[in-house]
């Protein structure tokens, strides 16, 4: 069998970024609003709008802060009811509670996709939604832009896992009136840590930018926007003064960390979703593995696979996790990790628990993987083998003897 390389190694940073952090390092300006102009954030943040077709982007210290800055730039009154699915990580939740609000979740199905019918039933007094496209997987954004444009409630995507997918033809991030995505070591783009919002909104984007610490008149430096600079100078005058700020800047050094990998994202999908395809249909092979079909209209950007246990029970589904780290995979089933902060149950803090059984169901069975762009189809092929060859030897023996 093949070795596997290590699966959480990060791809290597572009070598165009060394010219540039060194220069940082030896000037020391690593605040993005020292410079007068063209500070390496400032030129993020216009590479990032043109690279996904939006008139505004805000970089800021992580996803997490982008989806904090988006509640709070919408204006949302204290204790307003914000949906998530039930199936996202710890920090959606606990930025929507930092905004001072409430997360009302909703079922998802065992394709890890939001269950339009139990979506649908909580919508009416919620007055928020954030669509967490989870590992990847896009809920349909048709149904669930017509249910909420016709109760008026805005849509949040995050999108921290889904930079390069497409819908229908369209951008994920841009489809819902704010787009938060991610740079933790993780994702598709790497910068240790760090994330941006975009949107099309003027007021939205002021007021984002006021909130994450633009103090003073510091905002003037986000106004190289040509046709779009009169709308955000309103805008921005608009909320001088009249908002908290919460200091949640990207470094410059972050942003020059980023910015060289922004031409490698369409070479990474293509190769991230050619690995994904390509281990899904091994899997196939196996009785006791099922990955999910992506619903029509979705193109992926997959850098990890998920996949759900089949016939298995709870001692059988840790044998099998056991097995295949033996065998050089990492797999955790979501459900049965000590702790895991994508099960909704140990998200303590909520200040109400909802009962979600579809979702704790397929939580209990749904396996996560690392399967990064840069590996070759060789060592996909050795992956599948050994899932493949995990589940036979905990399930052959009990299919052997009928028990």
């Amino acid at each position: 069998m093949t070795a596997l390389p290590n699966m959480h190694d990060a791809e290597p940073i572009p070598a165009e970024a060394r010219a540039e952090i060194d220069r940082l390092l030896q000037s020391g300006d690593l605040f993005r609003y020292t410079a007068p102009e063209d500070a390496p954030v400032a030129l993020l943040e216009r590479e990032f709008a043109a690279m996904m077709g939006v008139k505004y982007a805000l970089a800021v210290s992580s996803c997490s802060a982008a989806l904090f800055l988006s509640l709070k730039a919408l204006g949302l009154p204290r204790d307003a009811r914000v949906m998530i699915p039930g199936f996202t990580f710890a920090a959606v939740p606990s930025a929507v509670i930092h905004a001072d609000c409430i997360p009302v979740l909703c079922e998802v199905g065992t394709n890890y996709r939001v269950d339009l019918a139990d979506f649908e039933a909580k919508l009416d007094g919620v007055q928020a939604v954030i669509i967490s496209h989870m590992r990847g997987h896009t809920s349909d954004m048709d149904a669930i832009m017509a249910l909420c444009d016709a109760r008026g409630i805005p849509v949040v995507e995050d999108a921290a896992h889904s930079l390069g997918t497409v819908w229908d033809g369209r951008k994920i991030g841009t489809i819902g009136r704010i787009g938060c995505f991610s740079f933790q070591s993780y994702k598709l783009v790497n910068a240790g840590e760090g994330g941006i919002l975009i949107t099309d909104n003027a007021d939205v984007v002021a007021q984002a930018v006021i909130l994450s610490g633009a103090y003073e008149h510091n905002w003037k430096k986000h106004m190289d926007r040509g046709d779009n600079s009169d709308a955000l100078a309103t805008a921005f005058d608009r909320w001088q003064n009249k908002l908290p700020l919460y200091n949640l800047r990207m470094s410059n050094l972050s942003a020059a960390v980023i910015r060289p990998q922004l031409p490698h994202v369409e070479r990474r999908v293509r190769d991230g979703r050619r690995n994904h395809d390509f281990v899904a249909d091994r899997l196939s092979q196996s009785p006791w593995i099922e990955v999910p079909a992506a619903l029509g209209p979705e193109e992926r950007a997959p850098d990890s696979l998920q996949f759900n246990l089949v016939g298995m029970d709870r001692d059988e589904m840790r044998s099998f996790a056991e097995t295949a780290a033996a065998m050089g995979v990492k797999v955790q089933v979501f459900g049965l990790s000590s702790d895991n902060a994508r099960a909704f149950w140990n998200w303590q803090f909520l200040p109400e628990m909802p009962e979600l059984p579809r979702t704790r169901a397929m939580l209990e069975a749904a396996c996560d993987t690392r399967l990064p762009a840069r590996l070759t189809l060789e060592n996909c092929a050795a992956v599948a083998d050994v899932l493949i060859d995990a589940a036979e030897a905990v399930m052959g023996e009990t299919r052997a003897y009928g028990t």
